[in-house]
């Protein structure tokens, strides 16, 4: 009985010792593949002259593919205010970020990327600058766009998109009556804003992707170029007006999710 039992006993204190020494490792992968999917969190971040409901078609599809997506409303009061306001959504997040942002949204995410939740950034037909560099710098050395321009400041410092160029300069390759809807819900950004210069600098440290909208005119794809050349970021280029995201939300998308699926 005894010398029966003996070769099964072996085979059981054998299969113990393998699945004890084996669960580390199923572990480990299981909390790889954990970390992985909870580092799926966006933060979008808008621009001047408009707000964060823009983002909804991006919005939809990357909620639809499983990420967990979150925007920013920024206040376009100062660059601190609209970096105050990226780092409140960024610090409620549960795991590492991808933090995107459009336009002036760029100079936003430049400061509040150095937060140590942000894994990558994302710029979008967007500001890109380094440090001591304000957004009005990168505007005044632009190529001239007639179809683009800003009205002077009004009594309480506020800037907008000229509404008489909107259309043409803001947001060429939508439906007429979409821009109409946005230029009439403009946001205004004070003017101050653009003379801000960044001090921290995020791109310098983490992985940045640049989108380049080729039809732009309210920010020049040529200034978009430079930025992100300087900036080593992996470019996407493609063909949309200043709101490409809106235009073209798939193709935005897509590059976001790069930088999401690469941390």
């Amino acid at each position: 009985m005894t010398s029966q039992n003996q070769p099964r006993n072996r085979f059981t204190h054998l299969a113990i010792a393998t699945l004890v020494a084996v669960s580390p490792l199923f572990s480990f992968a299981q909390n790889k593949q954990e970390a992985h999917k909870t580092a799926k969190n966006i933060v979008l971040v808008h621009g001047a002259f408009a707000d964060g409901s823009g983002w909804k078609p991006v919005y939809d599809i990357l909620t639809r593919k499983g990420y967990h997506v979150s925007i920013v409303q920024n206040p376009l009061t100062s660059l601190q205010a609209d970096v105050d306001a990226t780092n409140s959504v960024i610090n409620q997040q549960d795991s590492n970020v991808v933090l995107v942002g459009h336009s002036w949204g760029g100079t936003v995410i430049t400061e509040a990327g150095v937060n140590p939740k942000v894994s990558a950034l994302v710029y979008i037909a967007a500001f890109m600058p380094d440090k001591g560099e304000s957004a009005g710098k990168w505007v005044a050395a632009a190529p001239p766009a007639p179809e683009a321009g800003f009205t002077q400041p009004d009594s309480a410092g506020y800037v907008y998109f000229d509404p008489a160029k909107f259309q043409k300069g803001f947001a060429g390759d939508l439906p007429k009556a979409q821009s109409d809807f946005m230029n009439a819900s403009q946001v205004p950004i004070k003017g101050q804003c653009f003379a801000e210069a960044v001090q921290n600098v995020a791109w310098k440290t983490k992985p940045s992707y640049g989108i380049v909208a080729t039809e732009d005119k309210a920010l020049s794809p040529v200034t978009e170029r430079t930025m992100y050349q300087r900036a080593h970021a992996k470019t996407t280029e493609i063909k949309g007006s200043h709101v490409v995201f809106l235009s073209q939300p798939e193709a935005v998308a897509k590059v976001i999710i790069a930088a999401a699926e690469n941390l």
